[in-house]
């Protein structure tokens, strides 16, 4: 018989598991000594280093449609927290410590929540849909990403995807966290806001860089592995330069992604062994 975790006998030890984990990302936020970005300015430093933006209602499986539209009033107060953030040279950006515990209290409403496995409402669900495109704004740019999560499983068929699979962050305050860290001598800004169908972002810069960044995907699967779908693939990105008709000066694999599918896809190749890229995911 496998061995249960003692956070999956009763739902006390879970809540003090998770009260814990985040007892140690306190004491790490005050002696591992990083400088965490906190300036926020409502003006716009002048260049864009990339913008995107992401539809607010899908078509979840047969989830609740009130859990996404409370997702969007989660969305904008969360965006409160963020907008306008300056993330000068040697500064590490966290959304945990941005945004903060996400309460009733605050305003937050249920949205869904991707934990254990399976889709569930929960106080603040759907935020991390501002992670997502921040990580795809920051791999579009020089700033080092530090520490991202993913979800070890994927819910729901694709509607309306237009990223990469696998090219998102999961957070949960305050130990899984998005961070990336300013290594370079420019200073970045990021924008974020509601338009009335999506949520949109960009990233600007103080100085006009003369190099860019193209991300691609590389290798998209699905696997049947005994009785359980998988899928998997590589995202990568170019270094381009600007002003030689995108000339590449390197290339790079930004990650590789392995993880359940919860849904039948619609074509898949069967496999007899289970291989997932180690480090890949964290929950």
């Amino acid at each position: 018989m496998a061995r249960r975790l003692l956070s999956e006998v009763h739902p006390i030890f879970y809540f003090l598991s998770v009260w814990f984990r985040r007892l140690i990302t306190y004491l790490k936020w005050s002696f591992e000594g990083k400088t965490f970005a906190s300036l926020k300015s409502t003006e716009k430093l002048p260049y864009r280093v990339k913008k995107h933006q992401s539809v607010l209602i899908r078509k979840l499986g047969d989830t609740d449609l009130q859990l996404q539209h409370n997702k969007v009033k989660n969305l904008s107060i969360a965006i409160g927290r963020i907008d306008g953030i300056i993330i000068r040279p040697g500064e590490t950006f966290s959304f945990c410590k941005l945004v903060g515990l996400t309460t009733k209290r605050k305003g937050y409403l249920p949205g869904i929540l991707l934990s254990c496995g399976e889709a569930k409402p929960g106080i603040g669900g759907g935020i991390c849909q501002i992670a997502n495109l921040i990580h795809w704004l920051v791999i579009h740019s020089p700033l080092t990403v530090t520490k991202r999560y993913h979800h070890s499983f994927d819910p729901f068929p694709d509607d309306r995807r237009v990223l990469p699979f696998g090219s998102g962050a999961t957070v949960f305050y305050n130990y899984i966290d998005y961070q990336f860290m300013n290594c370079t001598a420019y200073t970045f800004q990021l924008r974020l806001w509601l338009s009335e169908k999506c949520l949109e972002g960009e990233l600007r810069v103080d100085q006009n860089l003369d190099f860019a960044y193209h991300v691609f995907e590389k290798d998209h699967q699905f696997l049947k592995i005994g009785n359980k779908y998988f899928r998997k693939n590589e995202i990568w990105r170019n270094k381009i330069i600007r002003r030689k008709s995108g000339e590449i000066l390197e290339t790079e694999l930004v990650t590789k992604n392995f993880a359940e599918v919860k849904y039948v896809p619609d074509t898949y190749e069967q496999s007899d062994e289970l291989k997932q890229p180690r480090g890949v995911y964290e929950d």
